[in-house]
């Protein structure tokens, strides 16, 4: 079925129709910077979110922009401790000798660096990941996106692969006021004790065939016997074909089936980045993620953009996977499938968390009113960046933006505090179809 804006719909359910999608994005979220050299590159985020707005997906969607995330939402599960040292801590500190004691207890160096707004940053994503979760409790949404979430690393009490914040717990924590049981994929846990996690071994090389043997099934029977109120998808991109750090041989088509797949179960579901250290094929990814929850498929030749060269020599949404070796052996895959599924099946009863009380849900403040507000979010001002490039052939090693820093520096006082923790601000809908309208790419 042809598309007005372009594509053919996609279906998102058995029932065939479209879900609602909300999306956060912050505006400055691409300016935090790691450091030279450092493959976490919250750049990718803003890539992937320049792709969604010149492909015209903001049209299908809700556009909300977060409040950060308050000290006291994030010490739901962090310690206080180790909050106010996030809170606290500057790139001045790694020369104190007064506080070296204080960066080797929470895990802060060189993997874990100190950067300009580190605190802010952690706010941004954890604030985007409980917006969402407010959306799915209220009901106002089906699929609520933040790929500036799943942050999953990050420990209670310390920094912890390239995370600080772990913003997934937040969103639980805020979906468990009204959904009791939830399956988080990519972990695919559920609960705390036994039969609430279903781990999955894999060697290098997966590719988009293997992969969906297993996950396909596999989900089939966690949502048959967990019967999970909602879903959790973590989508971090580190597994794709090419990935600087991943050992997986996943193309972007592949990837994105499993959110195809768990939204055929017309459950709430919450989207959230991880990993992801090729930055280019990052942002290819979570835009045609973007573009299957909203129920489109996006041409595969990328419109115009303000980080087109980065896209060479070929300038499309998709990338062919390598000529890795997949060393998941079929009849592995076999017995890995088997063994998951027996396991499975020995459960009675789908897994509950019991809750004495249902705590208040975080209501939203007052909606947008300021049509300049909306869009910094939907367009924002890109600032002064280098002119666009055309791919020259040579084979990059690395990102073209390694080098590239962001062209302001944070401090925590730059944050804007919520006037109560975890406020969130998002574009109503009649706001929204005025700014899709105003702000098309030309």
């Amino acid at each position: 079925m042809e598309d007005s804006a372009g594509g053919v719909s996609l279906p998102s359910g058995p029932d065939v129709k479209k879900r609602r999608v909300t999306y956060f994005y912050e505006p400055t979220i691409g300016d935090y910077y790691y450091g030279q050299g450092h493959p976490m590159k919250p750049h990718r985020i803003r890539m992937a979110h320049n792709l969604i707005i010149h492909y015209s997906l903001h049209r299908r969607m809700e556009i909300n922009r977060p409040f950060p995330a308050g000290a006291a939402d994030i010490r739901r599960f962090n310690t206080e401790e180790y909050v106010d040292f996030l809170n606290s801590v500057t790139p001045e500190f790694i020369s104190d000798p007064t506080y070296s004691r204080h960066l080797k207890r929470f895990n802060v160096g060189e993997d874990w660096p100190v950067f300009d707004g580190l605190f802010g940053f952690g706010q941004a994503s954890a604030g985007g990941s409980i917006g969402a979760a407010v959306k799915l409790n209220r009901g106002d949404a089906d699929i609520a996106i933040n790929w500036a979430g799943g942050l999953h690393h990050a420990k209670k009490n310390e920094a912890s692969g390239f995370c600080y914040v772990n913003d997934i717990v937040l969103g639980i924590l805020e979906l468990l006021k009204v959904h009791r049981e939830l399956d988080i994929s990519g972990t695919l846990g559920v609960g705390n004790s036994k039969y609430y996690a279903l781990n999955v071994p894999l060697n290098d090389g997966m590719d988009d065939e293997s992969f969906q043997g297993l996950f396909r099934p596999l989900i089939q029977k966690v949502m048959e016997v967990y019967q999970p109120d909602a879903v959790v998808l973590q989508c971090g991109a580190d597994s794709l074909s090419g990935d600087r750090l991943g050992c997986f041989n996943l193309s972007v088509k592949g990837y994105a089936d499993c959110l195809r797949f768990l939204g055929s179960f017309n459950v709430p579901l919450m989207v959230l980045c991880g990993g992801g250290y090729t930055i280019r094929n990052v942002a290819r990814c979570w835009c045609y993620e973007t573009a299957v929850a909203v129920g489109v498929d996006p041409d595969n030749r990328l419109p115009d953009n303000e980080y087109y060269e980065y896209f060479g020599p070929d300038y499309t949404l998709h990338v062919e996977p390598g000529n890795m070796e997949n060393l998941n052996a079929p009849r592995d895959m076999e017995k890995i499938r088997n063994t998951l599924l027996e396991q499975l099946s020995r459960l009675s009863h789908a897994p509950s968390i019991p809750f004495r009380t249902t705590p208040s849900t975080i209501q939203p403040p007052e909606e947008i009113s300021s049509q300049q507000q909306i869009s910094s979010i939907v367009e924002e001002d890109m600032g002064e960046r280098p002119k666009p490039r055309i791919w020259n052939g040579d084979d990059y090693e690395s990102d073209p933006e390694d080098d590239e820093k962001p062209l302001r520096r944070f401090s925590n006082s730059d944050v804007k505090q919520p006037t109560t923790d975890a406020e969130m601000r998002y574009v109503p809908q009649d706001l929204k179809e005025v700014k899709a309208e105003e702000l098309a790419p030309s």
